[in-house]
C-alpha cells in the first residue's frame, strides 16, 4: 500500500474506534468495512480487524468497567461458552466469494441493529436469561465472531438490549469485554494467518488505540449513542453492499 492509502485508512480506523467505542464495541465491522473499501483481501483482513479489536476492547473494557457499567452476572455465561466456539470458528478457511457474502451479511446485519435498536432499558426491567439461554447463545456469536473476524458485540449488544436482558450502558460494558475474549479465542485460532498482517499494523494500532481511548471516555460518561449508530449504520450498510456486489 502507499503512504497515502496507509494514511486515509489510519483515518478511517480511528472514526470507526471513536463511534463504536463509545457504544462499548471494538470497531471490528467498521474496520473489515474500511479494509474492503480499499480492496484488501480477507487473509489480511481478518487477522489485521482482531488485532485492532483486541486494542480497543481492551480500553473500552476498563473504561466501563471503572465507571460502574459491568455485570459480571450477565457476562460470564456468555463469554464461558462463546470462547471455544470463537477458537474453533477463526481456525476456518473459507473461500474468498464465501468470506465476503458472510462478512457483507454481518455488515448488513449491523447496519440494521445499529438503525433500528435505539430504545433504553432500564435497571427494573432488565433481566439475564437463564443459563438454558446464555450459554447456546453465547457459543452460537463466539462461532460466528470467530469465522468473520469480529468480537461479537455487534450481535450480543442488539439481544441484551431488545430482549431486556441488561440495561443500556453496562450492556455496552458487557459487549466490550465479551468482544475482547472472543477476539483473542479467534486470533488465536488464526494464529497462522497473523503473518499476513500487514506492516503498517503500528500505525493502525495507534489509530485505533487514540480512537478507542477518546469514543470510550465519551461513551463511559453517559454520551447519547443513538444518532452516533444511525451515522455508523450508514457506512456499515455501504461497505456490506459493497462486499456483497463483488463477492
Amino acid at each position: 500500500m502507499s503512504i497515502e492509502s496507509i494514511a486515509v485508512l489510519a483515518a478511517l480506523i480511528f472514526a470507526a474506534a471513536v463511534l463504536y467505542s463509545m457504544v462499548g464495541h471494538a470497531g471490528a465491522s467498521g474496520y473489515l468495512a474500511a479494509m474492503a473499501l480499499f480492496g484488501l483481501a480477507p487473509m489480511v483482513m481478518k487477522p489485521t480487524a482482531l488485532v485492532l479489536n483486541i486494542l480497543v476492547a481492551s480500553i473500552a473494557t476498563a473504561k466501563f468497567a471503572k465507571t460502574g457499567y459491568f455485570s459480571w452476572r450477565t457476562f460470564w455465561p456468555f463469554a464461558i461458552a462463546s470462547i471455544p466456539m470463537a477458537f474453533l470458528g477463526g481456525r476456518m478457511k473459507l473461500e474468498d466469494s464465501t468470506y465476503k457474502i458472510i462478512v457483507g451479511a454481518v455488515l448488513l446485519y449491523s447496519s440494521a441493529r445499529l438503525l433500528l435498536n435505539s430504545k433504553q432499558v432500564t435497571d427494573e426491567e432488565a433481566k439475564p436469561p437463564r443459563l438454558i439461554v446464555a450459554l447456546p447463545t453465547g457459543a452460537a456469536l463466539g462461532f460466528l465472531s470467530g469465522l468473520v473476524g469480529v468480537g461479537g458485540g455487534i450481535f450480543l449488544s442488539p439481544l441484551l438490549l431488545l430482549l431486556k436482558w441488561e440495561e443500556t450502558r453496562k450492556a455496552s460494558g458487557v459487549a466490550a469485554a465479551f468482544i475482547l475474549v472472543n477476539s483473542v479465542s479467534a486470533l488465536l485460532g488464526h494464529r497462522e494467518w497473523v503473518q499476513f498482517v500487514p506492516p503498517a499494523i503500528p500505525w493502525w494500532l495507534l489509530a485505533a488505540g487514540a480512537g478507542g481511548w477518546i469514543g470510550a471516555e465519551l461513551g463511559s460518561r453517559k454520551l447519547e449513542p443513538v444518532l452516533i449508530r444511525r451515522v455508523l449504520a450508514v457506512v456499515v450498510l455501504i461497505a456490506g453492499l459493497k462486499l456483497l456486489m463483488t463477492s
